[in-house]
Parts: structure tokens; C-alpha cells; sequence
């Protein structure tokens, strides 16, 4: 095939669909596409985009820093203005080699004594919450899950736990965990303005008296000996939080629901929880609760042949990656033996999830304290799913725990 002649199939509209994901199956969808070509392309709020869907070349983008920017944007969805004005400053969309001065700040803060007290907060939290849920019999365990990353989040950045449950309320709304939010984008707004209202007053706080917390690190850390300054440090601090939140609530409804949807495998974790580090990777790829991440090209590249011209946009569909039969045979059956499991639901290279293993440690929790604790699940309504192209989620799960 001669150089730089496009391997593409027609714009599809689908893909973008939002209702494709509350209420339809996507996997199907990618299937199809998959089958057609390897980059589509695709349409956004009248901008156009390629998609791909394919794992081997999602890995492919994904690592390529020379080719491709962050820093126009992760998501199709975006605010260009919000997106300029944290371009360079916001971890998730710097470029190296600024990002490895940022992230270095951060990981920096994760001492093993911070680690363990982290540790304990999962334990205490997954103990508390379940209490709680098998003591009212029925829940939504949206509202279960919600209360795990949060609380590891609050611990992780320095906010004492006196404040927590107002973290909690305004988290909820700011991401919309079980809330109107999406009706009411005013009060989504507000609550982000609630959030980063506090973090300024903690910032300040931390400066005065330092912690062993990531509030700490930033107030204090530099890159290449210049300290960040207080834009960079809020929007630093909003990242983790929505980072942090949406992959372990969203990945733990998911995992739930795929037990109470495979009896055998509850029963096969239950009997031999040795399986758990390999299911808990499992729910990971079979979640996958980042949708997509976008880059943009900065040099003429092709992409599985197709030529692309610098400043086209690129959506990676990390959930199609991990659902490509080309990588894991018989990809949509959820499987808590299967290896190996090369999932995206961490992204890949510079850009690999900065919370990758927290979240990991937090599902394993949950899990561990899931399986000894309850017997099985039983659904008492509907799911609903998460009506949105960036988060493949949940809204609600109602379900019944039974005690073991």
C-alpha cells in the first residue's frame, strides 16, 4: 500500500453517542469498527477527530511523546478556554519533560509511612461502609463505592476528618456521583468552587504547618527549582481528586455488578482468594472506566497507515483497547483467572495513571473485605448506567447484600 494513503472508514456518529453507553452495548459497536478499519474518524460538537480503537496501536500512541502533544487537551469534551488556562500547569495535560517534574513531586510524597496510614483508611472505610449496607439490607452501591476513594483521596492530600464529610457532598456533586449534576451544571460549577475555595485554605494551612500529605509536597515542591505556584497547585489538587474518584467507584460498581452477573466466579474467588490479584485486573479491563484520552499530533505520523497532519486530533479509546479480540480471546466474558492481562484502564507510558497502584490497592481492599464478609448479591432494580463518552460507569446499582 503506498506511503500515506488513508486506511479509514466513514465518520461515524455512534461512537460519541452518549445514549450508545447508557443504554446500548458499545462492544458491539467497536467490534464492527474494528473489523472495518483501524482509525475512524469521528465527529464531536462539529469538530472532527480519528479515532482508534485497536490495542496495539492505542499502546503505540499513547507512549509516543515525540509525535504527539498532551497539552491540547485529554478529552473530546472539553473546554478549550478551561483546557488553555491549565495547559503546561495540570499534570494530565504537561508534556515532558514538565510532567516528569510534576509527577515527581507527587509520587515523592508517597513515604511508606504515608503509604500504611493509607492503608488503614481503605480498611477502616470498606469496614464501616459495609457495616452499613448489610445492616439496611438494600443499597445503592454507588453510594457505597463513592465512599472508599473519597475517603483515601481526603487521607492522601492532608484534609482532616472532620472535614471529610463535606468533601463528600461536594465531590459527589462536582463529579456526579448519584446526583443531578448533569441536570444542574450550576451546581456542579459550585461545588468545584467549593473544592478549590478549601484547598486554598488548606494550601495556606500547609505551608504554616507541613504534613506528611500531597497538599504538603506541592506547597513545598519545584521543578527544575522553581516552586509551582497556587493556579498550579488547586489545579493539581482537582485533578487528583476527579482522577482519583472516578476509576476505583466506577471500576468497583462494575466489578460487582460482573460477579452478580457470574455466580461461578464469585464462588471461585470465594474458595480461593489466591484469584484475587488476577480478578481484581480483570475488573480493571472489563470496566474500563476511562472511556477515552485524546492527543493531538505534532508532526505528520501515520496510524496504522493512516496519515494524520499536526494538529489533528486523536481519541484512544482505552475501553475498546480492552475488549479487541486481537489481544484477549473472548474479550467481553469476564474472567477472574484470565492472564495475562495487558489492560489500558491505566492508559500507558509518561502518561501512565499516577494513581495506578493506590486504586489497585483500594479494589483489593474492597474485595478482600466483599468476598469474607458477604455471601453473594442480588439486584433489586435496574442498573443505570452512566449517560457520558468519557466515563463508562454507573449512576445506580441497587442491590442486596447477603452475610455470609
Amino acid at each position: 500500500m503506498p506511503r500515506g494513503r488513508p486506511v479509514t472508514a466513514p465518520c461515524s456518529l455512534e461512537l460519541c453517542d452518549p445514549d450508545l453507553y447508557a443504554q446500548g452495548r458499545p462492544e458491539e459497536l467497536w467490534q464492527r469498527m474494528r473489523q472495518t478499519a483501524s482509525v475512524h474518524e469521528g465527529e464531536y460538537d462539529g469538530r472532527r477527530f480519528h479515532a482508534v480503537l485497536s490495542h496495539a496501536e492505542i499502546s503505540r500512541v499513547v507512549k509516543d511523546t515525540k509525535n504527539f502533544t498532551s497539552q491540547q487537551g485529554m478529552r473530546l469534551d472539553q473546554n478549550p478556554a478551561a483546557t488553555a488556562e491549565a495547559s503546561g500547569k495540570m499534570l494530565i495535560i504537561t508534556d515532558p519533560p514538565r510532567h516528569g517534574g510534576i509527577r515527581r513531586i507527587v509520587s515523592g510524597a508517597f513515604t511508606p509511612r504515608m503509604v500504611a496510614r493509607l492503608e488503614r483508611t481503605m480498611r477502616d472505610t470498606v469496614t464501616a461502609v459495609l457495616d452499613e449496607a448489610l445492616e439496611a439490607g438494600e443499597c445503592d452501591f454507588t453510594r457505597v463505592a463513592a465512599r472508599l476513594p473519597l475517603a483515601v483521596i481526603c487521607d492522601m492530600l492532608g484534609v482532616p476528618p472532620g472535614d471529610r464529610d463535606f468533601m463528600l457532598d461536594r465531590t459527589m456533586v462536582a463529579f456526579g456521583a448519584g446526583t443531578d449534576a448533569e441536570a444542574d451544571p450550576l451546581a456542579s460549577a459550585a461545588a468545584h468552587v467549593d473544592i478549590l475555595s478549601y484547598y486554598e485554605e488548606l494550601l495556606a494551612r500547609r505551608r504554616r504547618e507541613p504534613q506528611e500529605d500531597i497538599v504538603t509536597a506541592l506547597a513545598h515542591g519545584t521543578v527544575d527549582g522553581v516552586p509551582l505556584t497556587d493556579e498550579e497547585i488547586f489545579l493539581n489538587c482537582d485533578g487528583l481528586v476527579s482522577g482519583g474518584n472516578e476509576t476505583t467507584r466506577h471500576a468497583s460498581v462494575g466489578g460487582l455488578l460482573a460477579l452478580v452477573r457470574s455466580p461461578s466466579q464469585w464462588e471461585s474467588l470465594r474458595e480461593d482468594p489466591d484469584l484475587l490479584p488476577t480478578a481484581v485486573q480483570e475488573i480493571l479491563r472489563f470496566t474500563s472506566p476511562a472511556m477515552h484520552v485524546l492527543r493531538t499530533a505534532t508532526a505528520p505520523v501515520e496510524i496504522a497507515g493512516h496519515a494524520l497532519a499536526p494538529g489533528d486530533p486523536v481519541a484512544l479509546w482505552l475501553a475498546a483497547g480492552n475488549r479487541d479480540d486481537a489481544m484477549f480471546p473472548d474479550p467481553d466474558r469476564f474472567d477472574v483467572t484470565r492472564r495475562p492481562n495487558p489492560h489500558l484502564a491505566f492508559a500507558a507510558g509518561p502518561h501512565y495513571c499516577l494513581g495506578a497502584a493506590l486504586a489497585t490497592r483500594e479494589l483489593t481492599v474492597l474485595f478482600e473485605e466483599l468476598l469474607r464478609r458477604v455471601r453473594g448479591a442480588e439486584l433489586t432494580g435496574p442498573p443505570r448506567r452512566t449517560r457520558s463518552i468519557l466515563i463508562w460507569g454507573y449512576d445506580a446499582l441497587p442491590v442486596r447484600l447477603v452475610a455470609a
